[in-house]
């Protein structure tokens, strides 16, 4: 697959089924440098995917207090301790969509505001860079630093051929030195915590993944994020577990494992069989916004509730109305500067959230023929309001993952 580029699936290959470990939980909490994130769980960065309302959304929807029910509603969740728990929100970190740096060293503030903009309930966040000139790059986490952001994260992961083309992302895998000049030249630019995301390394017959981690340790990094895929794997294949065990094993820093959490019982098991610090969630946060939720619930309760019909009704018009209050805020700026972009974003969201849905190829159909974003939200209340027939019967699980009104209010 070498030279190809490559699309994020949404599925995995022959999913690993695992069950709850007995008595192991994702970490109430880790530290980056002077950056707490708790819980332990990061939203990784996706192209494409996670700008500043997809963002929000993920931090609201992970809301998590410990206030809910449980199904039996006489009973009510125990109450915990407060560092088993974190009760603000079951996403602990979010970042940023990767950015090149040439493009934002020369970009203009208003192009800038597209990938820099974030709100104050967005900390902690970290913003990701990709490039491979050290300089350029230093000159970015400098932006990235006076922007506000509380940490900085460099791309040794895409494999796109486009990125990888310009010995970004992945293709620096090949060249260790060049990462060594740019560790040591982004960690004398910036004072915030400086992080590194990567794959195993290019192929089966170049795995480097241990190597670099003990690298970016000597460097004065402050964490190390695996992507347990080779590049030549892109998306595909089983994410192997091990190699993040075996770069844990080797330095003292966080070490964040990635690939292949679909469910809180697969970020469990990964904690247990690698002992990282920390899991990272990627695409299965698209089509199951409530899983940071679902991880937070179970470090409280010991058990989780899965989304109601209700709830996803919920979360669908929640993150539209989203959408469409962010594009007439900044309907005015420069066409590269806006955000929001309504109608063709809310289609490819529209296919991950309705996953599993009742009817949800109609839904789909009707929504991809809608061309504006109000007309795609009136479809998705025609949709589930009052609910089609073929609709499970949700009455007695009302408390599951309901969310306040405004608990996803756009700012």
């Amino acid at each position: 697959m070498a030279g190809k580029g490559f699309t994020v699936k949404k599925n995995w290959d022959n999913p690993r089924e695992h069950t709850m470990p007995e008595g192991i939980r994702v970490p109430a909490e880790m530290r980056i440098g002077p950056v707490t994130v708790s819980p332990a769980t990061v939203l990784a960065p996706m192209a494409g995917v996670t700008d500043t309302v997809f963002r929000r959304f993920i931090r609201h929807a992970s809301v998590f207090t410990g206030e809910q029910r449980s199904e039996n509603r006489d009973q009510e969740f125990a109450a915990v301790e407060a560092d088993v728990s974190n009760r603000q929100s079951g996403c602990g970190l979010l970042m940023t969509e990767f950015t090149s740096a040439d493009g934002l060293s020369r970009m203009r503030d208003s192009k800038r505001r597209r990938y820099l903009t974030f709100y104050d309930d967005e900390h902690p966040i970290g913003a990701q860079l990709f490039g491979s000139n050290p300089q350029t790059l230093a000159e970015a986490a400098r932006i990235v630093q006076d922007t506000g952001f509380d940490t900085v994260d460099l791309n040794l992961g895409c494999p796109a051929k486009r990125v990888v083309g310009c010995n970004g992302g992945s293709g620096l895998l090949r060249d260790l030195p060049k990462i060594g000049e740019i560790f040591r030249a982004v960690r004398r630019a910036v004072t915030i915590p400086f992080t590194v995301k990567f794959r195993m390394g290019w192929s089966d017959a170049h795995i480097i993944c241990v190597e670099l981690a003990r690298m970016a340790e000597a460097e004065g990094l402050n964490a190390v994020a695996l992507h347990a895929r080779t590049r030549e794997q892109g998306y595909s294949g089983q994410a192997r577990w091990e190699w993040i065990a075996a770069v844990k094993q080797v330095v003292g820093i966080p070490v964040i494992g990635n690939g292949d959490i679909r469910t809180p019982e697969d970020a469990a098991a990964m904690v247990e069989q690698t002992g990282c610090d920390a899991v990272m969630i990627g695409r299965a946060a698209s089509d199951n916004p409530w899983i940071f939720r679902q991880i937070g619930q179970y470090t409280e309760t010991g058990r989780y509730d899965l989304p109601t019909f209700a709830d996803r009704h919920h979360m669908i018009r929640a993150y539209f109305e989203m959408l469409l209050a962010e594009a007439e805020a900044t309907k005015d700026l420069p066409r590269d500067a806006r955000m929001g972009e309504t109608a063709g974003k809310m289609k490819q969201f529209a296919t991950w959230f309705t996953h599993g849905v009742p009817g949800g190829a109609r839904l789909r159909k009707t929504i991809y023929q809608a061309r504006t974003g109000e007309e795609v939200l009136n479809q998705v209340n025609s949709f589930f309001a009052p609910g089609p027939s073929s609709a499970p019967d949700d009455s007695e699980n009302r408390d599951g993952l309901t969310l306040a009104e405004t608990a996803l209010a756009c700012d």
